[in-house]
């Protein structure tokens, strides 16, 4: 087996999230403006609340598709400028070999996932209002209680803005290191963490070491390499082969 190096750690991406965030959060915004558009005390109005919130998830494709190309150019952007830090200290052709890698099919299959995500924002609230609605007609719970719940669907939905924003930021950048690193022959990567009080655990325990591409870790009953898990701020440092 040949020597391995370490390449430096990847660049901090919080201009790409922050971007993202403000982003979808516009989303939450719309879809907490058309639930006040109506008079969710009335039962009735439900099923053309859920109407209307599934075609503004059709609507918003262009936009979605705009709003991820955006995120994902910002990021192959800044792990690219990593590698090319790193380049100088490899031969000729492994500096041709990364810049050769495969990245398009990797941001294509990226960019349909986020904008699936994206349309899911006014999809997920159009559910949860008709799942309160049933929930009406059978809890004891007063009908005032069960209306301020279904008017805190935009908060809900904004919070869920953010952890898509943070959570998809980092595996694209994720996915696109592990696409580059495999491709010059990497094998796999050190976990390393953000090193601070937020850590959790389970991270915190995976910090410096070895993990194979092809063996992504379980941590917490999720499956996924470093900075690919919800709100996961931890990153994959790849090993690569000694030239």
């Amino acid at each position: 087996m040949p020597r391995l190096k370490r390449p430096i750690a990847r660049p901090v991406f919080s201009g790409p999230e922050r971007r993202y965030v403000i982003s979808l959060r516009k989303v939450a915004d719309q879809v907490l403006t058309l639930v006040r558009g109506f008079d969710v005390t009335d039962p009735g109005v439900v099923p053309r609340l859920r109407n209307v919130l599934e075609k503004y998830a059709l609507a918003l494709e262009p936009w979605a598709e705009a709003t991820a190309a955006r995120m994902l150019a910002e990021v192959n952007q800044k792990d690219r400028q990593s590698w090319q830090v790193l380049t100088a200290q490899m031969s000729r052709q492994l500096r041709n070999e990364i810049d050769q890698a495969p990245t398009g099919q990797t941001l294509r299959s990226l960019l349909a996932e986020q904008v699936q995500l994206i349309k899911s924002l006014p999809l997920e609230a159009a559910q949860r209002i008709q799942d309160l609605t049933v929930e009406r007609l059978s809890d004891s719970r007063r009908s005032s209680e069960l209306v301020a719940e279904i008017m805190r669907t935009g908060e809900v939905t904004r919070n869920r803005a953010n952890t898509i924003a943070r959570t998809e930021t980092s595996r694209a950048a994720s996915v696109l290191t592990q696409a580059r690193a495999q491709h010059i022959g990497s094998e796999g990567y050190i976990w390393r963490t953000a090193e601070d009080s937020d850590v959790r655990p389970s991270h915190r325990r995976m910090n410096g070491r070895f993990v194979r591409w092809d063996q992504p870790p379980k941590l917490d009953n999720l499956t996924g390499h470093a900075g690919a898990l919800p709100n996961c701020r931890c990153y994959p440092e790849p090993v690569i082969p000694e030239t």
